[in-house]
Protein backbone atom coordinates (compact mmCIF):
# COMPACT_ATOMS: atom_id res chain seq x y z
CA UNK A 1 0.00 0.00 0.00
CA UNK A 2 1.45 3.22 -1.43
CA UNK A 3 1.25 6.80 1.47
CA UNK A 4 2.28 8.93 -1.39
CA UNK A 5 -0.29 11.65 -2.13
CA UNK A 6 0.07 13.46 -5.34
CA UNK A 7 0.56 17.24 -4.92
CA UNK A 8 -3.16 17.58 -6.95
CA UNK A 9 -4.51 16.14 -3.57
CA UNK A 10 -2.80 17.90 -1.19
CA UNK A 11 -5.95 20.45 -0.74
CA UNK A 12 -7.90 17.77 0.37
CA UNK A 13 -5.25 16.26 3.61
CA UNK A 14 -6.77 15.47 6.36
CA UNK A 15 -6.38 14.41 9.72
CA UNK A 16 -7.32 11.73 12.22
CA UNK A 17 -8.29 13.36 15.17
CA UNK A 18 -7.35 10.54 17.21
CA UNK A 19 -4.52 9.15 15.88
CA UNK A 20 -3.23 11.95 13.55
CA UNK A 21 -2.38 9.68 10.29
CA UNK A 22 -2.64 12.43 7.52
CA UNK A 23 -4.60 10.91 4.39
CA UNK A 24 -6.87 12.61 0.97
CA UNK A 25 -10.41 12.94 2.44
CA UNK A 26 -11.37 10.63 0.01
CA UNK A 27 -9.29 8.04 1.43
CA UNK A 28 -10.84 8.57 5.26
CA UNK A 29 -14.17 8.06 3.36
CA UNK A 30 -13.40 4.78 1.06
CA UNK A 31 -11.45 2.80 3.50
CA UNK A 32 -11.43 4.80 7.10
CA UNK A 33 -8.80 5.42 9.08
CA UNK A 34 -6.32 2.28 9.55
CA UNK A 35 -5.36 3.20 13.33
CA UNK A 36 -8.87 3.77 14.48
CA UNK A 37 -11.32 2.43 11.97
CA UNK A 38 -12.83 -0.03 14.54
CA UNK A 39 -13.91 2.32 16.87
CA UNK A 40 -14.67 5.46 14.34
CA UNK A 41 -16.05 3.60 11.89
CA UNK A 42 -15.23 6.18 8.77
CA UNK A 43 -15.72 4.52 5.93
CA UNK A 44 -18.43 5.07 3.75
CA UNK A 45 -19.66 8.04 6.55
CA UNK A 46 -18.81 11.34 5.18
CA UNK A 47 -20.54 13.33 8.04
CA UNK A 48 -18.35 11.11 10.68
CA UNK A 49 -14.99 11.99 8.43
CA UNK A 50 -16.06 15.95 8.91
CA UNK A 51 -16.84 15.15 12.89
CA UNK A 52 -13.79 12.96 13.18
CA UNK A 53 -10.73 14.43 10.96
CA UNK A 54 -9.50 18.08 10.85
CA UNK A 55 -8.34 20.10 7.85
CA UNK A 56 -6.20 22.40 10.28
CA UNK A 57 -2.97 20.36 11.27
CA UNK A 58 0.74 21.50 12.14
CA UNK A 59 3.43 19.77 10.39
CA UNK A 60 4.14 16.38 8.76
CA UNK A 61 6.02 13.27 9.76
CA UNK A 62 6.52 10.06 8.27
CA UNK A 63 6.88 7.24 10.17
CA UNK A 64 8.49 3.93 8.73
CA UNK A 65 8.94 1.28 11.67
CA UNK A 66 6.61 2.75 14.34
CA UNK A 67 7.83 0.60 16.62
CA UNK A 68 11.50 1.24 16.65
CA UNK A 69 10.94 5.06 16.35
CA UNK A 70 11.40 7.41 19.39
CA UNK A 71 9.37 10.17 17.69
CA UNK A 72 6.60 7.91 16.88
CA UNK A 73 6.92 7.07 21.15
CA UNK A 74 7.16 10.58 21.79
CA UNK A 75 3.97 11.57 19.57
CA UNK A 76 2.12 8.12 21.17
CA UNK A 77 2.34 6.77 17.80
CA UNK A 78 4.23 3.24 18.26
CA UNK A 79 1.54 1.37 18.11
CA UNK A 80 0.22 2.87 14.78
CA UNK A 81 0.72 1.45 11.06
CA UNK A 82 3.89 3.05 9.14
CA UNK A 83 2.02 6.07 7.45
CA UNK A 84 2.34 9.83 7.65
CA UNK A 85 1.19 11.83 10.56
CA UNK A 86 0.68 15.23 11.85
CA UNK A 87 2.51 16.79 14.57
CA UNK A 88 -0.40 18.67 15.83
CA UNK A 89 -4.34 18.34 14.93
CA UNK A 90 -6.41 21.27 15.75
CA UNK A 91 -10.05 20.24 16.02
CA UNK A 92 -12.63 19.13 18.82
CA UNK A 93 -13.95 15.65 18.84
CA UNK A 94 -17.94 15.33 19.61
CA UNK A 95 -18.71 14.16 23.39
CA UNK A 96 -20.30 10.76 21.88
CA UNK A 97 -17.08 10.43 20.17
CA UNK A 98 -14.34 10.68 22.74
CA UNK A 99 -16.85 8.37 24.71
CA UNK A 100 -16.83 5.49 22.20
CA UNK A 101 -12.67 5.59 22.22
CA UNK A 102 -12.51 5.56 26.06
CA UNK A 103 -14.91 2.55 25.95
CA UNK A 104 -12.69 1.23 23.69
CA UNK A 105 -10.26 0.76 25.61
CA UNK A 106 -8.20 3.99 23.91
CA UNK A 107 -7.10 6.95 26.34
CA UNK A 108 -8.21 9.71 24.55
CA UNK A 109 -5.86 12.56 24.52
CA UNK A 110 -6.13 15.68 21.92
CA UNK A 111 -3.55 16.05 19.49
CA UNK A 112 -3.58 19.73 19.29
CA UNK A 113 -0.90 20.08 22.09
CA UNK A 114 -3.03 21.05 25.06
CA UNK A 115 -2.77 17.82 27.01
CA UNK A 116 0.37 16.34 27.45
CA UNK A 117 1.42 12.93 28.91
CA UNK A 118 4.33 11.43 30.43
CA UNK A 119 5.73 9.08 28.59
CA UNK A 120 7.40 5.65 30.43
Amino acid sequence: MSFFVPPSQHRSLRACMVCSIVQPASKFQTQGCPNCEDVLQLAGRSDSVLECTSTVFEGMMTITEPAKSWVAKWQRLDGYVPGVYAVKVVGILPEDVISDVENAGIKYLPRDGTATEDIQ
